[in-house]
């Protein structure tokens, strides 16, 4: 901003021009140029300024202030200050020093120019394609020029002083573009090679994260790169590195590892963190019921955080009576809150067995007194097998219908031709033995043996009437007289055969150890 020197008269331009001249005589008295003034004393809104004339000139307190707002001149200080006009509409005299320092800025930058030296400047600011540097007047530095590689975090740089190379500069139209990468490689070969020298396992480093993985993060120390691995984050499970931290996050590390050979440094986040298990002894004694949360689902079982740091493994044959299950997210998700028994606690290891069935009943002891062989029961499809069926009876366990248990004649290709998902059926128990946890139902033996009307009425070569029953992928389910079921394969259904269609047939085959009642059409 403009200064303005107040006069006790009014003088012409020529004449003020010619007493400036005697009372300064070293310094030519022309617009724009830079003479020198005395700080005489400081008001709350202006400095005042002795240059030699009868009249003192003043120039806002805010063109003498720093960055921080902290004013740099006091009383007595000499100053040097630009004369913008000799006398200007009103008939006063204009002075700057921001435009002074500015002046003198451009010289000494065009001076290094020239020379091909190196200008200091702090960064000021983020805009887009790059950042605002303050050498003396505002430069402009793009992203690719501020390091070897491309850097996403560009909040790191404010406020930081670094040396740059001008590489254009036009005064004329105050544009400046600076360049920190030649530099920047040469600062960071040279931290390079004084942390090789010196870094030890154990040494804390503040660093920069440069990249995610999902292996771990890249930390910049200050020249060098040290992978902090996903293993060595957290004393508790994490999922992804993402977890935990992004690019451009300021984090404090330790060595753990350092290969000299092929300068490869290995880095600790949760080392600096207490370790959860030190005085554990004793917290999780053997049978003890707990709390926890599912942190993790795997195939072989589901983690469960006990305390912060702490988690233990309920194995999937611990998560319920019932061996049938084929994944813990069928019985559990994670985030939920659970309750376990202690099974086994190993300090050394760091391993926690726990189990979650130990704290229901056992089906197992009262299924044969809630449902003794011979007995009827119903039950839901639970899932459909190539061998059979598993019925969830509401004990606690499945049990199985085996294929041969289904029917009496194998009149279908797979029993999902026959049962889905969330059927209701109707069973007869046939075995329960709690020892080898085997809970075997039948479907046939809520029928009588058709076999006997087989072989007396259906020999091999008789020719029958058929109705559809049902078409499958594999052929087609034929009711004949006396609720006797055969089956039509594949290779003998007639085209577009609908259920309720009659059918001619003959007898092909009459299999009873193979249960096969086989028909093709006459």
């Amino acid at each position: 901003m403009a200064a303005i020197i107040h006069t006790t008269q009014k003088q012409s331009s020529s004449e003020f021009a010619k007493l400036f001249e005697s009372t300064a005589a070293k310094t030519p008295i022309e617009e724009g140029n830079i003479i020198k003034g005395k700080v005489v004393k400081i008001t709350d809104d202006y400095v005042i300024l002795d240059i030699g004339f009868k009249s003192e000139g003043q120039i806002p307190k805010n063109e003498f202030k720093n960055a921080q707002g902290q004013l740099t001149v006091q009383e007595g200080d000499e100053v040097e200050i630009l004369l913008e006009n000799i006398e200007d509409d009103n008939g006063m005299i204009r002075l700057s020093k921001e435009r002074a320092d500015a002046l003198k800025a451009w010289d000494a930058l065009v001076k290094i120019q020239d020379e091909d030296g190196v200008v200091e400047g702090v960064v000021i600011g983020k805009i887009k394609g790059g950042l605002v540097v303050d050498v003396g007047v505002k430069a402009f530095l793009p992203g690719s020029q501020i390091d070897s590689r491309p850097q996403k975090n560009l909040d790191r740089y404010l406020g930081k002083k670094f040396k740059f190379k001008i590489l254009k500069l036009n005064k004329r139209r105050g544009n400046i573009v600076l360049s920190r990468k030649g530099l920047a490689d040469k600062e960071t070969d040279g931290a390079k090679d004084a942390l090789f020298q010196n870094i030890k396992v154990g040494q804390v480093f503040d660093g920069n994260v440069k990249n995610v993985t999902d292996y771990g993060v890249f930390v910049d120390l200050g020249g060098i790169d040290g992978l902090l691995h996903v293993t060595d984050m957290s004393w508790g499970r994490i999922n992804h590195p993402t977890d935990m931290f992004k690019a451009g996050d300021d984090i404090r590390v330790v060595v753990l590892k350092y290969d000299e050979t092929n300068h490869r440094v290995s880095l600790g986040y949760k080392q600096l963190q207490e370790d959860p298990w030190i005085g554990v002894e004793g917290r999780f004694p053997v049978g003890s019921r707990i709390k926890g949360k599912v942190v993790s689902l795997t195939d072989y079982g589901a983690f469960v955080e006990l305390s912060p740091g702490i988690e233990g493994l309920v194995h999937i044959s611990e998560i319920s009576w019932n061996k049938k299950m084929k994944h813990p997210s069928q019985e559990l998700t994670v985030g939920q809150e659970v309750d376990a028994i202690i099974m086994d606690c190993d300090i050394v290891a760091r391993r926690i067995a726990l189990g979650m069935k130990q704290l229901r009943p056992n089906p197992w002891e009262t299924l044969s007194q809630q449902y003794p062989v011979g007995s009827k029961a119903k039950g839901t499809v639970r899932n459909v097998t190539d061998f059979g069926v598993f019925i969830d009876c509401g004990v606690g366990v499945d049990g199985l219908i085996h294929i041969s248990d289904i029917s009496w004649v194998q009149n279908f290709s797979h029993p999902q031709d026959l049962y889905k998902k969330g059927d209701t059926v109707e069973v007869v128990v046939t075995n329960v033995d709690p020892d080898a946890e085997r809970f075997s139902l039948s479907l046939k033996a809520l029928e009588g043996n058709p076999w006997e009307t087989i072989h007396s009425r259906y020999p091999e070569g008789t020719q029958v009437e058929g109705t559809v029953l049902s078409v499958q992928t594999g052929g087609a389910q034929m009711a004949l007289e006396g609720d006797v079921v055969g089956f039509l394969p594949k290779a003998n259904l007639p085209k577009e055969l609908k259920t309720g269609d009659k059918l001619s047939l003959v007898v092909q085959t009459v299999d009873e150890e193979g249960r096969k009642f086989y028909l093709k059409t006459a």
